[in-house]
């Protein structure tokens, strides 16, 4: 879907941004470029969109190069969506979501049913938020809306360069929740910037780890965290990368590969997680001791069994020792 072919950016003779970068993503994805400040990455998503030019190589989308494509068709055929949410203050919430099918020269209806939709599926009421004005909306409710003007005129593309990264981090989950949820309705191809591993881990099918304007590994979160190219990537992803794995699976695929353990009807302090919560929370809340028990339920709410610390701990050994390591890692041009 988006091609990246030995992509260079210099801004002088001294200063490259992007060095021989080559990668691909696949239509339906979420490919999260992370890394620290300076590496690169923006710059990398701005160069898709022709925000930035590029000094060598290409990007192709489905096979067509940028350079060969009209700058504002192009620009108007991929969502992009930026951590201050770009919202226009001085227009509606229903007119900021429209503007792309409003230069397309929709008609009032589609452009009113199109509204409708997206508000919807954002879980906002478009009735009550259509006359307000981004200042009256909290910052999460700002940014779904950002989300939903970069998917106004259905791109196949969405562009992201830290959408949620000005939240506070409750309401940034909350977000990060919704969005995934969408995806799984819109299944757009998306290229996320973040500098945090742990939403990279969360979001992405794939995971390019840059540093210095190269990429140090590129892979899905689960090969980078069980096998990391190089130093510099064991060193980005923490000492509890082991733990960090644990967001990857669910106490179902526990279930599957070892077993639940039985209830202690004994036990009167128990707390309920459901069969698909991820380990990464359940083990956080037995570790808190949140609860002598913590109960396992079913999509019925119904008891299937417990979890317990060591039940986790022997899931993540098997883990971590059977997968096979097949980490693409990567050096310049990669």
């Amino acid at each position: 879907m988006i091609t990246f072919k030995n992509v260079v950016k210099k801004y002088t003779s001294d200063v490259t941004a992007v060095k021989e970068v080559s990668f691909e993503v696949n239509e339906g994805e979420i490919v999260i470029l992370l890394g620290p400040s300076g590496c690169g990455k923006t710059t990398l998503l701005r160069m898709v969109n022709r925000l930035e030019t590029l000094t060598g190589g290409d990007i192709l989308i489905n096979d067509k190069s940028i350079n060969q494509l009209d700058q504002i068709e192009l620009r108007r055929q991929i969502g992009y969506v930026i951590q201050s949410n770009g919202l226009f203050p001085n227009m509606t919430i229903e007119e900021n979501v429209v503007i792309v099918p409003d230069l397309l020269g929709w008609n009032q209806k589609k452009k009113r049913t199109r509204f409708n939709e997206l508000m919807k599926l954002i879980g906002l009421d478009p009735d009550e938020y259509r006359k307000r004005y981004p200042n009256e909306l909290s910052g999460g409710q700002q940014q779904r809306v950002g989300v939903a003007r970069a998917l106004a005129a259905d791109p196949p593309v969405m562009l992201m360069d830290e959408p949620f990264g000005a939240l506070d981090p409750l309401i940034r989950e909350r977000i990060q929740d919704e969005f995934l949820q969408i995806q799984r309705e819109v299944k757009k191809t998306i290229l996320f910037v973040s500098h945090d591993i742990d939403e990279a881990i969360k979001m992405a099918d794939k995971i390019v780890l840059m540093k210095d304007g190269e990429i140090m590994q590129f892979g899905t979160p689960s090969e980078i965290l069980i096998n990391p190219a190089n130093e510099y990537v064991s060193s980005f992803i923490g000492k509890d990368r082991a733990i960090k794995h644990l967001s990857l699976h669910t106490i179902a695929e526990l279930e599957a590969e070892i077993g639940l353990v039985g209830l202690d009807q004994s036990v009167e302090d128990s707390k309920s997680v459901h069969i698909n919560a991820d380990l990464r929370n359940t083990l956080a809340m037995l570790l808190n001791q949140e609860a002598d028990q913590v109960v396992v339920l079913d999509d019925n709410d119904q008891e299937k069994g417990a979890i317990t610390i060591d039940l986790v701990q022997k899931y993540l050994h098997l883990e971590m020792k059977e997968r096979p390591k097949s980490a693409k890692g990567a050096g310049a041009g990669d």
